[in-house]
């Protein structure tokens, strides 16, 4: 087979008309070297991408319609029409147009993620509000590949060079988050992130931290029982599974203090507890990744940006990271995949999860 074959075949939905996703889309494949890397695949309109281009002249992105996905130009960017009527872009305008054609996007890209056509997909930013019908009743992407691909739950995971994190819970109500705080949901969201970091990141042995729910990890019962009764329970029960998670750690003191550097990834309770410290002291560019898909999907760690839509100002880095991470990821997948039948790396990851096991019970004791 040629390197050419090879290849990972990529789509991308182009999120909200009215937003940077399109912009980003030109901005990063127009880069000749990406074709090297991958097969890409919009699934958007050439209109929409022509409208954009505009204020884009000196970039030049070659491509040809995608009629029939089973027949890809591997040279130069293949897009797929969506819809043939005109539709009326308006940058930086929330309006119904915007969400209707970015749900369009999505459901047909996903729809070649199912069939095999494409090896990941990344999306660009939709808007919440205006993508919302009958179709897409979700708070975000996360939920929405969830409920396609019937899988029983997935982990929201930013990744940056330096950390990964991830939330227990998303796009929920700070008045709902303890009730999401049980034993069940933690030891499931573990499972799901400690297979994505062996599978995904290629982490033989990954080391997972897990904050508390309260100030100060709740200072042992004083401020709230949660880390007590939910939360210290589900780590030991973790462990028992092989599954290398330790805290619950104060979630000030734990960033602050650069904690995050001994771990491979955070578990943290509810968004904005992982969120605004991977936001501020993330290196490099952030990816948003949803881990426990069947599918490799990937997307940059920022919204809509209506504010700068249209004008050529947007920054494609996270873009771009996105891009890396999904054609890497799956690579890790094949290489996991051919290594995974080795009895002897099962049995090593089993001692050494007994081994930590015991050394963290005489510590408690």
């Amino acid at each position: 087979m040629s390197n050419e074959l090879q290849k990972p075949v990529i789509g991308f939905s182009c999120g909200d008309l009215n937003g940077i996703g399109t912009e980003l889309i030109i901005k990063t494949l127009s880069d000749s070297r990406i074709m090297d890397m991958c097969v890409p695949v919009v699934f958007a309109n050439n209109k929409s991408i022509n409208f954009y281009k505009k204020a884009l002249p000196d970039i030049n992105l070659p491509y040809q319609a995608a009629k029939d996905l089973t027949r890809l130009n591997h040279k130069q960017l293949n897009i797929v029409n969506c819809w043939e009527e005109e539709v009326q872009i308006t940058p930086g305008q929330l309006t119904d147009i915007g969400g209707k054609y970015a749900l369009q996007s999505l459901q047909q890209s996903v729809a070649a993620l199912k069939a095999g056509h494409i090896h990941g997909l990344v999306t660009a930013p939709i808007h919440k509000k205006n993508i919302q019908s009958s179709e897409f009743n979700y708070s975000g992407h996360t939920p929405y590949l969830k409920d396609e691909f019937k899988v029983d739950d997935v982990v929201m995971l930013m990744t940056a060079e330096n950390m990964r994190v991830a939330v227990l819970t998303e796009h929920i109500p700070v008045k709902e988050i303890a009730t999401y705080i049980t034993k069940e949901n933690i030891l499931k969201k573990l499972s799901i992130l400690n297979t994505s970091l062996q599978k995904d990141f290629g982490i033989d042995k990954p080391k997972i931290a897990v904050l508390g729910l309260n100030p100060h990890a709740g200072d042992e019962g004083l401020i709230g029982n949660e880390e007590e009764t939910i939360i210290k329970p589900a780590l030991k029960e973790a462990r028992h599974r092989n599954i290398l998670a330790f805290g619950p750690f104060s979630a000030d003191a734990f960033f602050a203090r650069g904690q995050y550097e001994q771990f491979d990834a955070v578990l943290a309770m509810y968004h904005d507890q992982g969120l605004i410290p991977f936001k501020s002291l993330a290196i490099g560019e952030g990816v948003n990744y949803t881990a426990g898909l069947p599918v490799v999907r990937t997307s940059p760690d920022h919204g809509t940006a209506f504010d700068i839509a249209g004008k050529g100002k947007a920054d494609a880095s996270s873009f771009l990271a996105a891009i890396f991470m999904a054609i890497d990821v799956i690579r890790n997948r094949a290489t996991y995949a051919e290594s995974h039948s080795n009895p002897l790396k099962k049995i090593s990851a089993r001692v050494l999860a007994n081994a930590e096991d015991e050394k963290i019970e005489e510590n408690e004791g």
